[in-house]
């Protein structure tokens, strides 16, 4: 084989050419940290880092919405939290209301109260978010979803929809509630029935609230839930008859009711059962009432199931019921009624809320729970690519020395074989 200086000088040149690359490439490698600077590195690992990083990237949006979920969560909390200490406030003012010492001004006052605590339900009831959409106004979160005032109740104007966040890949989250489950469809009375006086009493009978003693019973399919109960006054004796109203008839008897003096006998304070007694005609519908005071003849306290009544028709009941007075005996009577049917819807109301609470914490809950499993897919996924991508400092720097080796072997070699020449020899 014929070799000739051309030949000599090509292969020097592309050797200390190959061994020069390849130092830059280990150059580039420990100033950058990372093994893999292109994919025919490692074309397997590239392919698995790329992967890596897709799932990283999605598991970051996750977790942005879990943070914009938490916060949405806990301004909905905060505004609810406010609408309870406002159900508080109102039923320290309705106790208060129901003093005996007080005047119609005292009471007026307390009613010019409780308006401005009307108007600031409304407007918790319509609180924004930072991007300025409703909280409670389902999915119309350009909508205001209240309007009303006192005398002409509130309506509500949004729809049903929760507002929901991706925060997982197989889970989404409520970031919002629908105003009419918080402020409209709220139970009336104990939440089974409400009990309710006619105006026209004369009587100091006062009822409460009732109890349901026996669910199953209350709710049975043969119950009507519509009933009355009307008194008389006989020589100082006072009776009641229990009627149902859908039928007519008196539960006591069976038939149409029939004149004073009624089947049974009252004592003021004592249960008035649902149930038969004695002789009656056998019926049970597990509820009881009591009746505290002397109803007059005539005086009648109606029992209905309980149907839906917004917070707003209850504050604005219970504004009526102060502003209208109490100047006669009646009417102390008929204010002690409506004070306490306003205290239990009240109640209910508080209830509610605190069941929306719960829902709404136990949501807040699961996405601190998601975020906390985030951060730690994320430690997961750094850390897989970090063992595909970044180099290991040592073994690098070490290679990089031996390829400066060979790169100086490779320059100082191809200058003696550079050197040699014929001419030296004659």
């Amino acid at each position: 084989m014929r070799i000739s200086s051309s030949m000599i000088f090509d292969a020097g040149l592309a050797s200390i050419q190959k061994q020069t690359a390849s130092l830059m490439h280990t150059q580039q490698q420990v100033a950058s940290g990372r093994r893999i600077l292109t994919p025919a590195d490692d074309p397997v690992a590239a392919a698995r880092a790329l992967e890596v990083e897709q799932a990283r990237d999605t598991n970051a949006i996750y977790q942005g919405n879990q943070k914009a979920a938490g916060e949405t969560l806990g301004l909905v909390e905060g505004q609810l939290v406010a609408v309870g200490e406002l159900i508080q406030n109102v039923r320290t003012l309705a106790v208060q209301g129901g003093n005996g010492s007080l005047t119609d001004t005292d009471r007026a006052s307390i009613a010019a109260e409780l308006r401005q605590r009307f108007d600031q339900l409304m407007g918790l009831a319509n609180a924004t978010d930072a991007t300025g959409q409703h909280l409670f106004s389902g999915y119309m979160g350009d909508t205001t979803p209240f309007s009303g005032s006192v005398a002409g109740g509130v309506a509500y104007a949004g729809d049903e929809g929760q507002r929901r966040l991706q925060v997982s890949a197989s889970r989404q989250v409520a970031v919002s509630d629908s105003g009419n489950e918080i402020f409209m469809r709220i139970r009336n009375g104990n939440g089974s029935f409400a009990t309710s006086v006619t105006a026209t009493n004369t009587g100091s009978g006062v009822i409460d609230a009732g109890t349901v003693t026996d669910p199953a019973l209350w709710n049975a399919a043969g119950n009507n839930r519509d009933f009355r109960i009307v008194f008389a006054v006989n020589a100082g004796t006072t009776t009641y008859d229990i009627i149902d109203n859908v039928s007519g008839n008196s539960l006591l008897t069976g038939a149409a009711p029939a004149a004073a003096p009624y089947p049974r006998v009252f004592t003021p304070g004592q249960a008035i059962v649902l149930k038969s007694q004695g002789a009656e005609p056998a019926f049970d519908y597990g509820a009881q009432v009591v009746i505290n005071g002397s109803p007059a003849d005539g005086d009648r306290f109606d029992i209905d199931a309980s149907s839906s009544q917004s917070l707003f028709a209850t504050l604005s009941n219970l504004i009526t019921a102060l502003e209208a007075g109490a100047s006669s005996t009646s009417g102390h009577t008929l204010l002690a009624n409506r004070l306490g049917f306003a205290l239990t819807d009240l109640d209910q109301a508080h209830d509610n809320l605190l069941r929306v609470r719960a829902a709404i914490g136990s949501r807040m809950n699961e996405v601190e729970a998601l975020a906390a499993a985030g951060e730690d897919l994320n430690l997961n996924y750094e850390g897989t690519l970090s063992r595909l991508r970044d180099i290991d400092y040592a073994a690098a720097i070490t290679q990089l020395t031996q390829e400066q080796g060979y790169l100086e072997a490779a320059q100082k070699s191809f200058l003696k074989v550079t050197d040699l020449s014929l001419f030296n020899y004659v």
